[in-house]
């Protein structure tokens, strides 16, 4: 992707950064260990972004 972004696709960018974290350790003790991982995780390697 080039460095000229509009801003609608890098708001959607931003979202997906936000998304592609793990589950922080306060929600895993909150849960008793049953949430553990992110269903929606996603590597920048492995799945690309249809933008």
């Amino acid at each position: 992707m080039g460095s000229r972004k509009t801003s609608g696709v890098k708001k959607k960018l931003i979202k997906k950064t936000r998304q592609a974290k793990p589950v922080p350790a306060w929600a895993v003790v909150r849960t008793k260990r049953n949430v553990r991982t992110n269903p929606k995780r996603r590597s920048w390697r492995r799945t690309k972004l249809k933008i």
